[in-house]
């Protein structure tokens, strides 16, 4: 049987038999994977706490015909703990981890596995707003799927910014011109916080606003799931506050 070893994410897991798990998972060279992590319930497993939620490992996994099986693990970012014990912490990493099982497989790319993990790491570091660190996470992952958000040019008709309108129907900041009846209004610091937010540009993202925070992350949330055809659950769960 045909072995091979990966770099992956483990986005969730449910249970299978007695001491089995199923793990979903996405990796650094082959999409996104499903297999089977045989015994890891028990509390002799050798490798079980490498294969929760939120935990980076290096996998050796037989090639099955529906799902392969993990052969070995060994850890590469025990992130996990560090995010379980913080609310706001936790509730994010769930909201980036179904993000990136929403991906299709032409979409989990190599690059969409390093902004998860860069992006769970800095939630387990808590050096900014784990809501930031969520808001530039979608942001970047709905870029990097081809579906970055105009915000500097209308998103319709390219006139150059700046805009005070976002339609997230309509691919992000919109012209006077093209936008809507009723369009929502964005303030221009919301409009440059979402622009930081892309680049990473984290001293201005620290020291934006509580209200320009909030008000961004009610666009990107909309602006995501309206990309990915379906509500991200765990949004409901994220605060808008500033903890770390």
């Amino acid at each position: 049987m045909p072995t091979f070893r990966d770099e992956v994410v483990i986005l969730r897991t449910h249970k299978l038999g007695e001491a089995d798990r199923i793990l979903t998972m996405l990796s650094r060279r082959n999409g996104k994977l499903r297999a089977v992590a045989k015994g890891v319930r028990r509390t002799s497993s050798r490798f079980g706490s490498r294969l929760e939620p939120f935990m980076v490992a290096d996998v050796l996994l037989y090639q099955g015909r529906t799902l392969d099986i993990v052969q070995q693990a060994e850890s590469l970012g025990s992130y996990g703990a560090d995010i379980a014990i913080h609310y706001d912490r936790y509730t994010s990493a769930h909201a980036m981890v179904e993000a990136a099982d929403r991906l299709n497989e032409a979409e989990a790319t190599p690059q969409q596995y390093l902004l998860l993990v860069g992006g769970l790491r800095a939630l387990a570091q808590g050096e900014h707003s784990s809501r930031s660190v969520l808001d530039s996470y979608l942001l970047r992952a709905m870029a990097l799927s081809g579906w970055a958000p105009g915000l500097a040019e209308c998103a319709r008709c390219g006139k150059p910014g700046p805009h005070d309108s976002f339609v997230a129907q309509l691919g992000g900041m919109i012209c006077a011109d093209c936008a809507p009846t009723g369009a929502p209004r964005v303030a221009p610091p919301t409009v440059s916080l979402l622009q930081s937010l892309m680049a990473g540009e984290w001293d201005d993202v620290d020291a934006a606003a509580p209200a320009s925070s909030a008000a961004a992350s009610g666009l990107i949330a909309a602006y995501a799931q309206w990309h990915l055809e379906r509500g991200i659950r765990s949004l409901a769960h994220v605060s808008t506050g500033d903890p770390r």
